[in-house]
């Protein structure tokens, strides 16, 4: 239902009817200005986004231009030109529209917002101007004509025709005012029809005519484009083609990295850590070395791989000799030191294996030291557990429990390291070390001599409780049951060497005593823990599981000092079984298949019936009762206390299990119950339900041999299930 039409002859009645209809038209243009005002206002945003459109095509546009392809090799194919030249004549399409979108912007402001502000201040304003002259004419002539109105009828006759007169003039100025405004709103209304639509019609068809450029554009790109996907298509092709000999290479270079190793200038080139003395101490910086054997020139470039950046100068020296570095004078691995003509002092040398090192020393020539043929001697300065070793320890131990067993920090705090080594060359001096003094003098501090202790310790050739030992101690420390723990570290301990074993009985009474007086020296058990779990249960390599590992050294400490009477006074129990075993670790198993990488294996984390688990302990047992039946005294009657522990599943231990010949286990068939991967070459790669033959037990425990494809490898024996 569209506006009434506002009557010429309704203005001079001016009735109610009259004047809702004109609010109507009122509202109208009231609506139509709101809507013009907001439509101009997006009429710019749509302008400023088309403008900030058209920049960033154009930006990139010119990273289009600029960039240049460049293909493997010293030329091209047809194929690799046309794709090269693709970035450029996308760049001049894309340049080109956003020309044509350039002038359809300018010509936007122009057919667009110009006439609708035009518009709305000349039309809409006028109406608005026309409105308020109105109602200005209408409160006059409301308030004379009731002034009019209430004049007396006494008054004079002229006077009363006077304000006739008046009324007459200011009723005729307001039905000319009315008919005007009437006369405004309605010519508004129909012009918007045309002088409002017209600008939309006009930016509509600027806009199509910039698609229309596109389309045109599109028309005249359509031939490089058929020509540049058949050169795409060309290249992708000729890249299926030589991808798989490029995938053969790769795997040859894997196999067999040395045979198809790049021809170099150098007899040896490679990466090497360097010492290098600081002021706070000793680092190891890593270089780029290369060595040329005919005028044996080492270069050395410090170089970062994980910044890709030089550390520093090259340094350039001439070699005088290599000698490979002996494992028990250094911490680090795969050290050799190197003596240069015009460098004075030894450079000290880590190579990243020992293959690499043997390589380096074979290049250099480089020759092995200089051992002393009195190995025992204790004159070299070593740390042994012979008679000397334990003098010293209860020499210590005598110190501290005499003299300083309440000093707080006992352990913790550090003696002055030239008088920790002063004071063990003195008590490692065969000379004084063979006297019956027990007590070390006076002059000696706390701190010095629970760190020459704690040094000396450190300087055994392997830790006290032993390098094949120390995964298993880490496995009882992870165990959920506190009673399951102290049983398993009790077994583990009985198997150490007597040395060892008394060594460690020895320290551990003591370390007991100085937890007894925690509440003077604040040394408790958890802090003794701290203090000795990294020295008496250090592992063989330093890696990053090794470190989150030592809070379980720890615990380990802390349970031989809590638990040491009976661990050092009683005869371990029987080992677990292998259910007893599985009950009391954690139950995170359950949930998904053991992983390959745990070896060896001696858990049973799949479920299996009991009749298939009992026939293979009676496989294994069997054989084992045949290996130590046929060695009845040379084996059992070594040492009393493997007796109890020949059955144990500690897969750390296997240096104190026979061998179990393969003459005296039957071969069988077993299916894989889950895929592995092998880590080792020694190891079978297999799926889930992979059938193996010749399955029997190796001498890894936790292991069996099999067959697969001619293929003789371990396999984890909880992966499969025998046939």
């Amino acid at each position: 239902m569209g506006l009434p039409a506002l009557e010429f002859s309704d203005c001079c009645l001016d009735s109610p009817h009259f004047r809702e209809t004109l609010k109507s038209h009122e509202a109208e243009l009231d609506k139509t200005n709101k809507f013009i005002k907001e439509l101009i206002k997006d009429g710019k945003s749509l302008i400023s986004a088309l403008k900030n459109l058209s920049l960033a095509k154009r930006k990139f546009a010119d990273s289009l231009n600029e960039f240049k392809f460049q293909c493997i090799g010293d030329a091209e194919t047809d194929d690799e030109m046309c794709i090269a030249r693709s970035l450029q004549e996308f760049a001049t399409v894309l340049r080109n529209l956003e020309d044509e979108r350039i002038r359809m912007i300018e010509n936007a402001s122009e057919v667009l917002i110009t006439p609708l502000e035009k518009f709305r201040k000349e039309q809409i304003g006028a109406a608005k101007e026309a409105k308020k002259k109105y109602d200005k004419e209408t409160e006059k002539y409301c308030g004379i004509l009731e002034k009019h109105l209430n004049l007396s009828s006494k008054k004079k006759e002229s006077q009363l025709q006077e304000a006739d007169s008046q009324v007459d003039l200011v009723r005729q100025h307001f039905y000319e005012v009315s008919l005007e405004y009437v006369f405004k709103v309605q010519e508004v209304q129909e012009r918007k029809m045309f002088e409002f639509v017209e600008p939309l019609l006009a930016f509509l068809q600027g806009l199509f005519t910039f698609y229309h450029h596109g389309y045109e554009l599109a028309k005249d790109f359509s031939d490089f484009k058929t020509e540049l996907t058949i050169s795409i298509q060309n290249t992708r092709n000729r890249f299926e083609g030589t991808r798989s000999e490029v995938e053969s290479l790769m795997k040859k270079m894997k196999e067999n990295p040395l045979e198809h190793k790049t021809i170099s200038p150098y007899t040896m080139e490679g990466y090497l850590y360097v010492q290098e003395k600081r002021h706070f101490g000793t680092s190891w910086v890593k270089h780029y070395c290369t060595y040329q054997r005919d005028s044996k020139q080492i270069t050395m470039v410090p170089f970062d791989q994980k910044s890709g950046g030089k550390g520093g100068e090259d340094e350039s020296v001439t070699l005088k000799s290599c000698t490979r570095r002996k494992t028990d004078s250094i911490e680090k691995r795969f050290c050799f030191d190197v003596e240069a003509v015009d460098r004075p002092g030894v450079i000290t040398m880590q190579a990243l294996s020992e293959e690499d090192r043997r390589l380096w020393m074979e290049a250099m020539d480089g020759r092995e030291p200089v051992y002393n043929s009195n190995k025992d001697s204790q004159s070299e300065g070593t740390a042994q557990l012979d008679s000397i070793g334990f003098s010293i320890i209860k020499k210590c131990i005598h110190a501290v429990e005499t003299r300083g067993i309440n000093e707080q920090g006992l352990y913790r705090i550090v003696g002055v390291n030239s008088r920790v080594q002063k004071l063990l060359s003195v008590l490692m001096d065969p000379k004084t070390a063979s006297e019956t003094e027990t007590d070390i003098c006076a002059e000696w501090e706390i701190k010095t001599i629970t760190s020459a202790l704690k040094t000396y310790l450190r300087m055994l050739p392997g830790p006290l409780m032993m390098y094949q030992f120390q995964r298993s101690f880490i496995k009882a420390a992870k165990l959920e049951n506190q009673e399951s723990r102290v049983s398993e570290i009790h077994s583990l301990v009985h198997r150490l060497p007597e040395k060892n074993r008394q060594m460690l009985q020895l320290l551990m009474n003591h370390l007991a005593n100085v937890a007894n007086n925690h509440k003077q020296n604040l040394m408790t058990v958890a802090n003794l823990g701290v203090v000795f779990g990294p020295t008496l249960l250090r592992p063989q390599e330093e890696t990053v599981a090794a470190i989150m590992d030592i809070k379980f050294q720890n615990i380990v400490i802390e349970i031989l000092i809590e638990n040491h009477e009976k661990i050092f006074n009683t005869v371990p129990d029987m080992p677990l079984t292998n259910a007893q075993m599985h009950l009391s670790r954690k139950k995170s198993s359950d949930s998904k298949p053991p992983s390959c990488s745990e070896r060896p294996l001696t858990l049973f984390h799949a479920m299996q019936s009991a009749e298939k688990q009992e026939q293979r302990n009676s496989i294994i047992n069997s054989s084992l009762e045949s290996v130590v039946s046929s060695n009845a005294n040379s084996i059992l009657n070594s040492s009393s206390s493997l007796q109890p522990n020949m059955n144990s599943s500690d897969p750390d231990l296997d240096v104190l299990k026979p061998a179990r010949p393969k003459s005296l286990t039957p071969f069988r068939k077993a299916k894989a119950l889950y895929a592995c991967k092998a880590e080792h070459d020694s190891e079978l790669s297999f799926t889930a339900g992979t059938v193996f033959d010749n399955v029997h037990p190796s001498q890894e425990p936790g292991w069996l041999e099999g067959t697969l494809n001619g293929k003789t490898g371990l396999i984890p024996e909880n992966y499969v299930e025998f046939l």
